[in-house]
């Protein structure tokens, strides 16, 4: 999963120079795959301590193997930090716990709607039978999904306003890419 999401990331050449924010990071290995591949920045936010310190080591490896120097762990639950944070951001990674609650979901994705860049794009992975996330209420667009056996990627970016020409509203299928 993770090879065609990067894979897909690649071709949309949404990585080189991007400022990105893993959240619910875990081991960090979203945040700073993409750091590795060229990102400008990446925030990794984690409350649990013991993740927090791999992703720190984690981290470290990282920059000192690839001369990336711009990795930031943030040891604080993802909505504490949404509220507190600064952006902009262009690519957002959400792995919520998939025990995670819609409504604790939607709260997540409001807080970080204003710290996203224009031209973002948000990832959000859950377990395939987790509602979606509510991408609307945050003033999100989905535009592609697809299933990885029991996990779920869903694509989504800042919704174009009402008099922006020629946006097409409908979400792109599995097969579709950007």
């Amino acid at each position: 999963m993770r090879e065609s999401l990067f894979g897909a990331l690649e071709s949309a050449d949404a990585i080189r120079g991007a400022r990105v924010l893993d959240l619910y990071a875990g081991s960090g290995a979203l945040g700073l795959e993409a750091l590795s591949r060229g990102a400008a920045s990446t925030d990794l936010v984690e409350r649990g301590r013991q993740a927090a310190a791999l992703i720190r080591r984690n981290a470290a490896t990282v920059v000192k193997a690839g001369g990336a120097s711009a990795a930031r762990v943030h040891e604080v639950a993802v909505h504490t930090y949404l509220l507190r944070a600064t952006g902009p951001f262009d690519l957002v990674f959400s792995d919520p716990p998939y025990d995670l609650d819609d409504e604790a979901m939607t709260a997540d994705l409001v807080a970080l709607a204003p710290l996203l860049s224009p031209d973002a794009l948000v990832i959000v992975e859950r377990a395939r039978r987790s509602t979606p996330p509510d991408f609307a209420a945050a003033g999100l667009e989905l535009f592609r999904e697809k299933s990885y056996g029991d996990t779920a990627l869903w694509w989504a970016e800042p919704a174009a306003s009402d008099d922006d020409p020629g946006v097409d509203a409908q979400p792109a299928t599995e097969s579709q890419s950007r």
